[in-house]
């Protein structure tokens, strides 16, 4: 199909009817509220479930029954809402059902502003509700690829009975860029053996994540753990980009890493040999990969629109094999180019294994600058 100029909420929303959901519940929150604004015309355009809910609580515990349907649902939120999903989203882990999650992440802690942020990435890739799980975490960098990691959301949550999280930004939400979208899909009319869809002629099914046996809990986790290792051996994705010949590197994703990548390039003008690396994937997260970059590299730098949640993934596994830096901008402050041209100037200029953890080096120099 040809490109459209298309923003990134209304591109996400549309990527997923394409893509076959069948039910949406949501509540709105900027600055995501245009995707359920596009949801809400759409989706009973094409005589699909679209349900405004009275808050995130009730919209996320909407996706949990419909999902023991079998059917293909979704929600979206930002930071606060998603941080009310929480509990549920626990729950569906526990259910062993699928549900793909939409964050657009805002500035916080708090209700902060509705500028664009990082700062989700430890309650969406480290769990967030209790218990030993772990949602798939995708984070796109562009409109595109918005479009195609939520195609790919529903795909993976329904061959993994999981949560599939897209994680994206408020400025790839808010942002307007030409982008291709899927074709549409027929609806799924065939549905999965444990999905609880009215029992007639059939011994009835029962989905629920309590189990009072703690032996039985624990064959629970077990079995998600092992479906977890298949996720890590199977599902990792990154992209790299001037690596060949690096005597550095940068780790960003999202809209840190495509500002990085602008970065890189000016670099390059100026004969510093660097390169990036964008986890696509933040869970599973591309250790080994990260791994053995710190064995080619003489330091790297690691850029994000918060104060460093995924520096420390990034420190544990490249082992403190080689020198870590760290550059970010926090509270919806969207770092420029030159801004991470100049930590890297800095941490060539070194000494760059100076002590210290590299988040206290930051705070130290953002606090000095500010």
């Amino acid at each position: 199909m040809a490109k459209q100029l298309l923003k990134g909420n209304v591109a996400v929303a549309e990527a997923a009817i394409r893509a076959g959901v069948q039910a949406y519940f949501g509540y709105p929150i900027t600055p995501q509220t245009e995707l359920l604004e596009w949801m809400s015309a759409r989706m009973p355009e094409e005589g699909r479930a679209f349900v405004q809910a009275e808050s995130e609580l009730a919209a996320i515990n909407m996706v949990y029954g419909a999902a023991c349907t079998g059917r293909r649902v979704m929600s979206s939120s930002s930071s606060p809402g998603i941080s009310l999903m929480m509990e549920s989203i626990s729950y569906m882990a526990g259910t062993e059902v699928s549900a793909v999650l939409v964050d657009v992440m805002r500035g916080g802690p708090g209700l902060g502003n509705i500028q664009p942020s990082q700062s989700d990435y430890n309650q969406i890739v480290h769990g967030g509700g209790h218990g030993d799980y772990h949602n798939i975490v995708l984070a796109p960098c562009s409109v595109q690829e918005s479009v195609d990691l939520t195609v790919l959301a529903f795909d993976l949550a329904e061959k993994y009975r999981s949560v599939v999280v897209v994680l994206l930004d408020g400025s790839i939400g808010q942002m307007m860029e030409a982008a291709e979208l899927p074709p549409m899909m027929p609806l799924k009319k065939e549905f999965p053996d444990w999905a609880v869809d009215g029992a007639p002629g059939r011994e009835r099914r029962y989905l629920s994540s309590i189990y009072m046996d703690a032996p039985a809990e624990e064959v629970t986790n077990l079995r998600l753990l092992n479906r977890w290792a298949k996720i890590r051996e199977n599902e990792i994705r990154y992209k790299e980009y001037y690596l060949d010949d690096a005597e550095y590197a940068i780790i960003g994703f999202g809209s840190a890493g495509r500002i990085a990548l602008t970065a890189v390039r000016q670099l390059r003008e100026q004969g510093i040999k660097i390169g990036l690396l964008r986890p696509i994937s933040l869970s599973p997260f591309p250790e080994k990969q990260i791994e053995d970059l710190g064995k080619r590299v003489k330091g790297i730098l690691v850029t994000e629109m918060n104060a460093g949640q995924m520096l420390d993934d990034v420190i544990l596994a490249t082992h403190s094999s080689v020198p870590i830096e760290f550059y970010g901008r926090t509270g919806g402050v969207i770092p420029l180019p030159d801004e991470i041209v100049g930590a890297v100037q800095r941490m060539i200029a070194g000494p760059i294994a100076s002590s210290g953890h590299p988040r206290d080096r930051w705070i130290k120099y953002m606090s000095f600058i500010n």
